[in-house]
């Protein structure tokens, strides 16, 4: 498991009976997570000072429960790096932080390689991943199929005082953009995908992750330059093995380096407890 224990703006206060009390900056949140089974809590006496809950509804979706104001937006850090978050419909808030054990791997590959990097990000959603890689120095191509969360990855850029650096924003199905770059040629050193369970396109596209991921990493082994640095697959997926994503990527990317895979999770403070958030597989070069 690799934690992401380097956060100051974020912590998990507690958790117990499918939910997580999570300290944001100075904003304190309830949100339901699956993999939180047990039910008693560490620390009860926390669980009083959530600004806001968010309760499931029985016939699907949710809603917040408001305790305390809490701001229509706010920012956290990470390092160097300055995100935006909003409470958002469906229990998120537009970050997932176990993900800063990705973008400190990224930016480690990006910084040591000395030399001009192009990543292409795909399914790139808020640009976590965008902002750590440009933060790097890569040149970045971030590619999401919503317009509103494309906005809110340039958001992060410009908070991170990256504005000035090379990123291209395309709003598009990632397939059909993976299939124009291979026509014009364009290649990329470094490829992240964090492809969603299930989702349409701009034009109603179904995405399946067990039908169409193993396709997916051919089509984009067909983008990587001749000397590529990474591709990363990150998945929220239930049911699916991290020695899945690595066995894609063995099966696709033919080329030496080292294949890994494994999970992220995030610790609780105070406790030894660690909550498991995704899988990822990784190619290295």
């Amino acid at each position: 498991m690799n934690v992401a224990n380097e956060w100051k703006d974020y912590e998990i206060l507690d958790m117990a009976d499918g939910q997580k009390l999570e300290r944001w900056g100075n904003v304190i949140l309830i949100r339901p997570d699956p993999q939180i089974i047990w039910k008693n809590k560490s620390f009860p006496e926390k669980w009083n000072k959530a600004n806001a809950k968010y309760n499931r509804s029985s016939t699907g979706g949710g809603s917040w429960q408001y305790n305390k104001k809490v701001p229509e937006n706010w920012q956290v850090k990470y390092k160097e790096l300055t995100f935006n978050i909003k409470p958002m419909g469906f229990k998120h808030t537009g970050l997932f932080p176990e993900q800063a054990v990705n973008w400190d791997w990224m930016i480690s590959k990006i910084k040591n390689a000395k030399r001009p990097i192009k990543v292409l990000n795909l399914f790139a959603y808020t640009g976590g991943a965008t902002v750590a890689c440009s933060y790097a120095g890569a040149e970045v191509c971030h590619v999401d199929s919503s317009k509103g969360m494309t906005t809110w990855a340039k958001e992060n850029v410009v908070s991170s005082g990256l504005a000035d650096r090379k990123v291209r924003y395309i709003v598009d199905d990632v397939v059909k953009f993976v299939n124009r770059e291979i026509r014009r040629g364009n290649k990329y050193d470094g490829i992240i995908m964090d492809p969603p369970s299930y989702g349409r396109g701009t034009n109603g596209e179904v995405w399946k992750f067990e039908e169409n991921i193993s396709e997916l990493v051919e089509l984009c082994s067909k983008v990587l330059s001749d000397n590529p640095l990474f591709f990363l697959i990150n998945s929220y997926t239930t049911g699916i093995s991290s020695t899945v994503l690595e066995n894609i990527l063995r099966l696709n990317i033919k080329k030496n380096g080292k294949y890994s895979n494994g999970e992220i999770g995030l610790p609780m403070s105070g406790s030894e407890l660690i909550l498991p958030c995704g899988i990822y597989g990784r190619w290295e070069n």
